[in-house]
């Protein structure tokens, strides 16, 4: 087993593992341990949390027809038991397999409010899995986390085919969000949800303090390699970054090389993971 070090841009590849200000970070294939955060990337804005307390959180879940989801995945059960399900907008590279899951483990699909009004409407799930929810507001979803709904710089439209005339219909998708998770031992992960550079990036890293980042750097639909590291250096500056949302779009072309390009020299840790990669985290 191999664990090359960080390069002089911070950049993670394979498994790893560094200590950076106090935050104990280890990145490759083995299983979460107990007491420990455990994120696992699924390719485009797809990860697997799963908390100290063993709760199961599952973000964006487009995995079926992802093309960067390593096959294993592409089977639903093997995610596990899943505890909490959130779905940032949607577009289906975000929202395609969430109703399953909410089938499958019966626990309700938290996204934005308009977005489940229409989704109840439409009878994709039944009401009881829709919760309306949205920006500013903060839930426990599972004993010991929470989540508060944010602001994303995107749009959002939930696109379903109508069972009558087999044609796809547009439907209101709600304002996108992206997710403040704060788990039991207080660790707090900020999924950006797709988004571009706005403002007020800085006053959520002033006020939540994320810890770690999961952040889009493909470009086209969000922001791309150099908004993404400016957004990180200027105004986020978290311990550590997992890029996201690149490369399962030919129009997503941004990579994490870039972005490291980009950013420069930072106290920020950078790991680039595959799909199917995890990476582990614990505090002191």
């Amino acid at each position: 087993m191999l664990f090359p070090c960080f390069s002089g841009r911070r950049l993670v590849t394979g498994l790893a593992t560094v200590l950076a200000l106090g935050l104990s970070l280890t990145a490759g294939m083995a299983a979460a341990q107990s007491g420990k955060t455990d994120v696992l990337w699924l390719g485009q804005s797809a990860f697997r949390i799963t908390s100290p307390g063993g709760k199961v959180i599952v973000v964006d879940p487009w995995l079926k027809l992802n093309p960067l989801t390593p096959a294993l995945y592409k089977n639903l059960d093997a995610l596990g038991k899943v505890d909490v399900l959130l779905v940032s907008h949607g577009h289906l590279d975000h929202f395609a397999d969430a109703p399953a899951l909410a089938l499958m483990h019966k626990i309700p699909m938290y996204a934005p409010g308009d977005m489940n009004q229409s989704a109840a409407l439409l009878g994709i799930l039944p009401p009881e899995l829709l919760p309306r929810f949205n920006k500013g507001g903060t839930i426990t979803p599972a004993p010991g986390i929470k989540v508060t709904a944010v602001h994303a710089e995107h749009s959002s439209v939930l696109v379903w085919k109508n069972a009558a005339t087999g044609k796809d219909e547009t439907h209101v998708g709600g304002e996108p969000l992206g997710f403040i998770i704060e788990l039991e031992d207080g660790f707090k992960i900020y999924h950006m949800g797709d988004t571009g550079l706005f403002g007020d990036m800085k006053f959520i890293a002033d006020y939540y303090k994320p810890d770690l980042v999961l952040m889009p750097i493909g470009g086209n639909f969000t922001m791309g390699p150099v908004d993404a590291a400016f957004a990180t250096r200027e105004w986020l500056k978290p311990k550590a970054v997992i890029p996201m949302h690149y490369g399962a779009n030919p129009l997503g072309k941004g990579t994490p090389a870039e972005f490291i390009q980009a950013l420069g020299a930072s106290s920020t840790r950078v790991l680039a993971l595959k799909p199917g990669e995890k990476a582990e985290f614990s505090k002191p």
